[in-house]
């Protein structure tokens, strides 16, 4: 049948089956507002209050749901600040699909009123990007988008159409999900090389990432762990593909790794490594990096094989494909006396403990947290010091209950993914951790989130400074406290009722469940404002281009 090229982007964004989209209207993508205005009890938009929001919306509900998140924007202004959101997506390896307006194509390369090369500007930052020149060929593409977002590493795809092209007709013609690509499957051979460096090691590590959280691998990685008799240290991408009270989980590895799993990294004669790619934050020294070990590098991503670190053996393929094929070939170990020394470690090597008296310490706020909003939470978190220590400290039981910017860094990320995960996950609790230099970043979705009905616990650590840069101040530039004490007046809890939630101001260390309870009964986004000291810091710390022999483990 006949259709505009905006029904015709309607149909099929529902044939692929969407069911929500994240965004803010504007002039060039009228026609497609319509449309979506046409098709209402069928597809559901939500209206943020930014399109950097809107962007990071996408992104929390693609990280909970495993569907590409799918964002709209107008052209221009509307476009462009799209892109840190996009930009997060990439590095993390989250499925998007954004969708921009922009002038009639006559007008392209006239410098018109909103107009602007975003397919250029967002090139290196998505898997692949379109300008719709062609209404006949719109359909295709967005099948072919929603394919390349979620095929191998999933990743961002950008689609820029025209408004003329949104008003132009086209025959529609019906079709289902294109199919993905499938994952090149592990050669034999190198499943087989694996297992016997497996089964000559002494001291094996597993280092496990977020590619092991995006394919559901799990359960793989415990039983791997089991079969292996081997520790396990996780990025932070991959914090929940291991129970927090897995005996075999050692915790965060890098820059602010605990003390054992960077001791079994130094010390290890094997590195079994999984979906994750050796980033400046976990290799800060990269030709000492595991200098001792072998290392066998499992990634869907050719690209990332010796691409930090050297390797010894590279496998391509998708985490848990892989690991089901190593446990088909490996047989059980036995390596008492490593996991005996490293248990021994961790015991003479704790980590920082929560300070006495009644001062609010952050470390106390997120393990009652975990007590009142129970294990089926998902927890978000911006950038910073509150991020570091909910990955160091957080009791995580569910893979893929942890959201957060890892390499991109993005402060103001928390308040949009937030959103999106908890319309993503209704029946699930969602809270965001973040800190007051985060939160003024995006507090603005707040509105958000009150206009949609979403219960979100907003947990804000106040110090007053910006924690985490200015922690580095103190350590490396001798106390110049540049720019990073806030100076500001704002009270969190009037903002909270001005934009129509709830709010709670924390400054006792005894009153914080109480306090976590009455603002989880709320039924509506309620921001509980934690006074906490301004120089709680972040401990251990390997220095910049560091290993595991420079931890600092206190100012």
């Amino acid at each position: 049948m006949k259709m505009t090229g905006a029904q015709i982007l309607i149909e099929t964004l529902i044939e692929q089956g969407v069911e929500v989209i994240f965004g803010f209207p504007g002039g060039a993508v009228l026609n497609i507002y319509d449309a979506l205005y046409k098709n209402r009890h069928r597809i559901r938009h939500v209206l943020t209050s930014h399109e950097q929001g809107a962007a990071h919306a996408a992104d929390g509900y693609a990280r909970v749901t495993g569907k590409p998140g799918v964002v709209f924007a107008t052209s221009g202004p509307g476009a462009t600040n799209l892109v840190t959101g996009i930009a997060t997506a990439y590095m993390d390896s989250v499925p998007m699909v954004a969708i921009t307006g922009n002038v009639p194509l006559d007008l392209i390369g006239r410098d018109s009123f909103q107009e602007i090369d975003i397919a250029g500007i967002t090139m290196p930052i998505t898997k692949h990007n379109y300008i719709v020149n062609d209404v006949n060929k719109l359909e295709d593409i967005v099948r072919e988008a929603f394919c390349i977002a979620k095929s191998g590493r999933p990743g961002p795809v950008l689609i820029d159409i025209p408004k003329d092209i949104t008003a132009k007709q086209a025959e529609f013609k019906p079709a289902g999900p294109v199919p993905l690509r499938q994952f090149p499957r592990p050669a034999a051979e190198k499943i087989k090389q694996a297992a016997r460096m497996i089964e000559a090691a002494k001291r094996p590590l597993v280092y496990a990432g977020g590619g092991v959280v995006l394919s559901g691998a799990a359960g793989e990685l415990e039983a791997f762990l089991e079969r292996v008799n081997a520790p396990a240290a996780l990025s932070l991408m991959g914090i929940t593909a291991l129970p927090y009270d897995c005996p075999k989980n050692l915790g965060l590895i890098g820059m602010h790794g605990t003390p054992v799993a960077n001791k079994a990294t130094a010390d290890c004669d094997l590195l079994i490594t999984i979906g994750a790619r050796f980033s400046d934050r976990v290799a800060g020294d990269r030709n000492g990096f595991a200098g001792g070990a072998k290392i066998i590098h499992i990634d869907a991503d050719a690209s990332e094989h010796g691409k930090n670190v050297r390797v010894d053996l590279p496998i391509l393929g998708d985490a848990k494909e892989t690991l089901r094929l190593l446990l088909a070939e490996v047989g059980q170990q036995q390596h008492k006396e490593w996991l005996h020394t490293l248990l021994e470690y961790k015991v003479h090597n704790p980590m920082a403990q929560p300070m006495d008296g009644q001062k609010l310490n952050i470390r106390d706020v997120l393990s009652e947290i975990s007590a009142v909003v129970g294990e089926d939470a998902i927890i978000v978190t911006d950038v910073g010091q509150h991020q570091m220590i909910t990955a160091q400290y957080y009791k995580f039981k569910k893979s893929g209950s942890f959201l957060s910017s890892g390499g991109l860094g993005t402060m103001g990320y928390g308040m949009g993914a937030a959103i999106g995960a908890k319309i993503a996950a209704p029946d699930r609790p969602v809270v965001l951790v973040t800190g007051d230099g985060c939160f003024h970043m995006n507090m603005n979705e707040l509105a958000c989130a009150v206009s949609e009905n979403l219960p979100i616990l907003i947990v804000v650590m106040n110090n007053g400074v910006l924690g985490m840069v200015r922690q580095w101040q103190r350590l490396f530039y001798n106390g110049r406290y540049a720019n990073t004490t806030l100076h500001r007046r704002t009270d969190f809890v009037k903002v909270a009722e001005a934009l129509g939630a709830a709010g709670y101001t924390l400054k006792r260390k005894d009153r914080i469940r109480p306090v976590l309870q009455q603002a989880f009964a709320q039924g509506k986004p309620c921001v509980v404002d934690c006074v906490v000291d301004k120089d709680d810091s972040v401990f251990p710390l390997i220095p910049p281009g560091g290993s595991g022999k420079d931890m600092i483990f206190c100012d």
